[in-house]
C-alpha cells in the first residue's frame, strides 16, 4: 500500500508517530495525482512548491515536538467553490479564469488551523449548478470506474480525488446534494449536515438553510475527524445557532462515530420519497442491498414521509438562492454565463413574491410532516442518486425510464427531499449496481441529528466491510494510469 492509500486517521497517527512524515505522505498524494489525474481531471488546480513547503513546515513542528493539530500533515483536496488564499480559484466561471483570492474562506482557514496541507482545488461545475462536473474553464471530469461517465456533482472533483487515492479529506458542499451525489457516484462517504452546523462566511441569503459546507472522505471516521475541524458557532453565520456566552458545538462531539447498536434502530426504507423519478433499475438493486443487511436492525418498513409539494417548494426556493448569488451577471454577461446558471435566472424571474410565499409556506408544511414521521422511524434509508452514472456528456437526464425530467436537476430528487426540510444525511458506499457502477445508500436522520445519522453510519460501514456486495468498491488504479487522456475525449471542454 502506498502512502496516499491509507485512511486518514492511520496517516494521521503514523505521522504523529514519527513513522511518516508529511512530505512522505504528500508525494505520494502528488504522484498519485500526476499518476491518474489526466484519465479523470479531478484535481484543477495546484501549488506544488507551497504544499510541499507546508509539508516542511508541518515535519519541523513534529520533530521540535510541538502540538499537533488533528489533521496535521494531512492532505486535503478544496472544492473550487471554495476560496484559497494565494491559489486560483474559479468557481468553474470563464469570468473568475485568473481569480486569486488573497485570504481563505473560513472553511479552508479551519482546516488549514488544524493542520491540514491544501494539496489542490478540486472540480466543479460552474457556480456549482447541476451535478455534472463539467465547466468552459477546466472541463469535465470523469469517474473514476469509468471515465467516460458522469462524476456526479457539484463536488465531483472532490469525490473523485478521494475514490483514486490523490487526498484522504476533501472538502465539498451542497444544496440539491452536491456532497452526496458525487459521493454515491464514486464510492465514497459525502455527509450533508443540518444547516449552521458547518457555518459558511458566503452564503448570499444567510438565514437561507439550502446550501451547506460540509467533508468528504473515504470512510466514516475518516469524514468524523475532519467534520470536527469544521464545526463552531461563528457569527458569520445566522444558522450557527448560539446561546450567549456558551459554546454549543463542541469539534469533540464529532471528531469519531458514536457507538450505536443497530438492532434497537426503526427503519424506514424508500426508493423515491413518494415522489422522485428513480429509475427501475436502481430500485431493484436498493431493494437487493437491503435484503442483505436490513436483518440488523429491529424493525424495517417501507415507509415515507409525506413529501407532497416538494419538487415545485424546491424549484422555486433554489431559484430564489441562484438570484441572490447570480443575476447580476446573467444580465450583465449572459455570454460568459452556462446554460444551468441562465435556466435558473430565467426561472426565478418568472415567480412573484406570491410564489415565494407558497413555496415558504409549503416548505413549513413539509417539515413538519417530517417531524411527525420521525416519532416512529430512527432513520430513513434510501438511493443517494435516482439513476446510476450516464455519460458526463449529457448535460443532465432529460429522461429517466423514458420519463421526461422536470428541470436539469430533477434527476436529484431523493436527495433534495431531505434538502428542503433541512435534516442530515450521508451518502454511504454499499458495493456495486448492476452496470458495475458505485452504489450510494442515503441515510438520513432526525432533525439535529447529525451525530445519530454518522454512528449508523459507522455501524453500517463495518458491518457491510467484509461481504464484496456491500463493501466500499474502489477503482482500478492501474487501468487509470494506463488510460488515455479524458481532453481527448470528445465535447471535454465547455459548458453543454
Amino acid at each position: 500500500m502506498e502512502p496516499c492509500d491509507l485512511s486518514a486517521l492511520d496517516a494521521r497517527a503514523l505521522i504523529g508517530a514519527k513513522k511518516l512524515s508529511a512530505r512522505e505522505l504528500l508525494d505520494s498524494c502528488l504522484a498519485r495525482m500526476d499518476a491518474v489525474d489526466p484519465a479523470v481531471n479531478c484535481m484543477v488546480a495546484r501549488d506544488d512548491a507551497a504544499a510541499r513547503g507546508a509539508a516542511l513546515a508541518a515535519d519541523e513542528m513534529t520533530a521540535r515536538g510541538d502540538p499537533l493539530g488533528p489533521l496535521h500533515g494531512l492532505p486535503v483536496g478544496v472544492k473550487d467553490l471554495e476560496n484559497t488564499r494565494g491559489l486560483r480559484t474559479t468557481y468553474g466561471s470563464v469570468i473568475f479564469r485568473d481569480f486569486v483570492p488573497e485570504e481563505d474562506q473560513l472553511i479552508v482557514r479551519a482546516v488549514r488551523e488544524a493542520g491540514a496541507i491544501v494539496a489542490g482545488k478540486t472540480n466543479t461545475p460552474e457556480w456549482g449548478a447541476g451535478a455534472n462536473t463539467r465547466n468552459a474553464v477546466y472541463g469535465a471530469t470523469g469517474n473514476p470506474f469509468d471515465p467516460a461517465k458522469s462524476a456526479a456533482g457539484s463536488s465531483g472533483g472532490s469525490g473523485v480525488a478521494l475514490a483514486t487515492g490523490m487526498v484522504p479529506i476533501a472538502t465539498g458542499s451542497d444544496t440539491g446534494g452536491s456532497l452526496r451525489n458525487p459521493a454515491a457516484f464514486n464510492g465514497i462517504v459525502g455527509f450533508r449536515p443540518s444547516p449552521g452546523l458547518v457555518p459558511s462566511d458566503k452564503r448570499p441569503l444567510g438565514w437561507n438553510p439550502l446550501s451547506v459546507l460540509g467533508p468528504m472522505a473515504r470512510t466514516v471516521p475518516d469524514l468524523c475527524l475532519l467534520l470536527s475541524t469544521m464545526v463552531s458557532d461563528d457569527a458569520c453565520d445566522p444558522l450557527a445557532t448560539t446561546i450567549f456566552g456558551r459554546q454549543v458545538r463542541q469539534s469533540g462531539d464529532f471528531a469519531a462515530p458514536h457507538a450505536i447498536d443497530l438492532a434497537s434502530l426503526r427503519v424506514a426504507v424508500t426508493p423515491d420519497f413518494g415522489f422522485t423519478p428513480t429509475e427501475r433499475h436502481i430500485r431493484e438493486v436498493f431493494a437487493e442491498k437491503i435484503g442483505l443487511f436490513g436483518h440488523a436492525f429491529a424493525a424495517v418498513e417501507e415507509a415515507t414521509p409525506d413529501c407532497a409539494g416538494t419538487d415545485e417548494t424546491f424549484e422555486v426556493l433554489r431559484a430564489v438562492a441562484f438570484m441572490a448569488g447570480m443575476y447580476e451577471r446573467v444580465r450583465d454577461t449572459p455570454e460568459l454565463v452556462g446554460p444551468n446558471v441562465r435556466a435558473n435566472v430565467e426561472e426565478g424571474l418568472r415567480y412573484s413574491a406570491l410564489d415565494v410565499t407558497r413555496a415558504l409556506k409549503q416548505q413549513t408544511v413539509l417539515y413538519k410532516n417530517w417531524q411527525r414521521f420521525f416519532e416512529r422511524f430512527d432513520v430513513i434509508l434510501s438511493p443517494a442518486v435516482t439513476l446510476s452514472p450516464r455519460p458526463w456528456s449529457e448535460l443532465y437526464p432529460a429522461e429517466i425510464d423514458g420519463m421526461p425530467t422536470r428541470t436539469y436537476f430533477h434527476w436529484l430528487a431523493n436527495a433534495y427531499a431531505v434538502t428542503t426540510v433541512g435534516h442530515p444525511a450521508i451518502s454511504l458506499p454499499v458495493g456495486l449496481d448492476r452496470h458495475g457502477m458505485p452504489f450510494g445508500l442515503q441515510i438520513v436522520g432526525p432533525r439535529g441529528g447529525d451525530a445519530k445519522v454518522l454512528a449508523v453510519a459507522a455501524a453500517l460501514e463495518k458491518l457491510l466491510a467484509g461481504d464484496a456486495r456491500t463493501c466500499r468498491p474502489v477503482p482500478d488504479i492501474a487501468r487509470l494510469k494506463a488510460a488515455s487522456p479524458i481532453s481527448a475525449m470528445p465535447g471535454f471542454m465547455g459548458f453543454d
